[in-house]
């Protein structure tokens, strides 16, 4: 008896020293992917005057901008987070030059555009400022207030958000105008660049509910004001009444309702909002529709882990474009319902999604500087008459926070 007991000691203890290098080295291949992540948002990503490059054309070797102000505040989020996991100054330092560009943005001399931020999007939408580029960019921009303190960070997207929220709030329908013309500061009401060959627009095609970023909760937080607490607890009732049977809002793009396929992203930024109702008022009724829709996005990732950019409900996708920060938005999100205690289903999937992330990385000792330490996002679409091959900003953004969560739920208060 005594030989079997120490045998089955010996094989314990053998046990747990594996267990613990191979914890070890995950934790170790963890910190490396955010360390290289941010040294490259750092270095390549954001430019000398603070913003995003956004997108890097892989053909021809140049970067083209796409909806900086959200591309930018998507990045002070990574870095942030980067930053909070090493302790390193250079991924805050970098976050503030990044701040720093997006509250120049405020506009201060327009008659009717005062407060509001000059958010354009600047790819097919053209010129105009859009509601979701400026939200989408805010929950960054609050973060880096709540490290530094400097009131500009939150000031100045608490004005664009109370401008908004004069000038484009539909209350009766809970949701927002999408566009601006920033020349004569006129909000799109009845046509949306978004749909140049569509004569007959109705209000779904011209506003959304519009809660990415969760401005109006940061706005509540930030001010204590009542009011805005109200809207953003309208805009998730908004949310819960408007998603379909599949957990998604195909009703809006850049979902397609007729093609039958859903955005890579924008479902969960409004499941990351009702996540956020859900912490604001422990309505579980947010909580359930938040993972209705991280069930679908489930079902959409691939056994390798990858998600594509363009999905079909019938559970089919266009292999031609790889989305990294779907999988790492999913991943994010799945980790949140774990904690709260509803995603023992999800377990696995963080897991592969961890590595998945990890696996599909342009390493820190690529060739191309505009690439190396770069999470993969590559979008391929028709463009300009050319094949448009790019990696994207976004890939990189979502990996930095994901695995920085990761970190935080494999290695609690490590």
């Amino acid at each position: 008896m005594r030989k079997v007991i120490q045998i089955l000691l010996i094989a314990a203890f053998a046990g747990s020293y594996v267990f613990a290098q191979e914890n070890a080295a995950l934790k170790k291949q963890v910190i490396d992917a955010i360390n290289d992540g941010a040294t490259y948002a750092s270095d390549a990503l954001i430019d000398e005057d603070g913003k995003s490059r956004c997108d890097y054309n892989m053909t021809e070797g140049r970067w083209y901008g796409y909806e900086p102000p959200w591309h930018t505040g998507q990045l002070i989020y990574g870095l942030l987070e980067a930053h909070r996991i090493t302790d390193n100054d250079k991924y805050l330092k970098t976050a503030r030059r990044a701040g720093d560009w997006w509250v120049s943005l405020e506009i201060k001399d327009h008659p009717k555009l005062k407060g509001m931020v000059n958010a354009l999007h600047g790819d097919h939408a053209g010129d105009f400022i859009i509601f979701a580029t400026v939200s989408d960019g805010t929950a960054g921009l609050y973060k880096l207030y709540g490290i530094t303190k400097d009131k500009r960070y939150g000031d100045v997207p608490t004005k664009a958000g109370v401008w908004m929220l004069n000038n484009m709030y539909v209350p009766e329908h809970g949701m927002f105008y999408d566009n601006v013309d920033p020349k004569s500061g006129e909000v799109l009401k009845t046509n949306s660049p978004f749909w140049p060959n569509k004569k007959e627009q109705g209000l779904n095609d011209v506003a959304r509910p519009n809660n990415e970023g969760s401005l109006f909760k940061d706005m509540y937080e930030y001010t204590g004001d009542e009011a805005y607490k109200k809207v953003f607890i309208d805009l998730c009732e908004s949310l819960v009444e408007k998603q379909g049977p599949e957990g998604l809002w195909m009703d809006f793009m850049p979902n397609f309702k007729d093609e039958g396929t859903f955005h890579p992203r924008f479902n969960l930024w409004y499941a990351e909002s009702l996540l956020e109702g859900y912490d604001l008022t422990k309505d579980r009724r947010y909580l359930e529709a938040a993972k209705k829709t991280v069930q679908t996005y489930a079902k959409a990732q691939r056994k390798s882990g990858v998600i594509y950019y363009k999905n079909y409900l019938n559970g089919d996708a266009d292999h031609g474009s790889i989305c990294g920060s779907a999988v790492s938005f999913m991943g994010l999100l799945m980790i949140r319902l774990v904690d709260y205690g509803v995603g023992d289903e999800f377990k696995d999937r963080i897991d592969l999604s961890a590595k998945w992330v990890m696996a599909n990385r342009f390493f820190a000792d690529h060739p191309d500087p505009n690439l190396a330490g770069a999470f993969m996002n590559i979008r391929v679409r028709n463009r300009k008459g050319k094949k448009w091959f790019v990696n994207r900003d976004v890939g990189t953004a979502f990996g930095l926070r994901f695995l920085s969560n990761y970190y935080d739920y494999k290695f609690p208060g490590k």
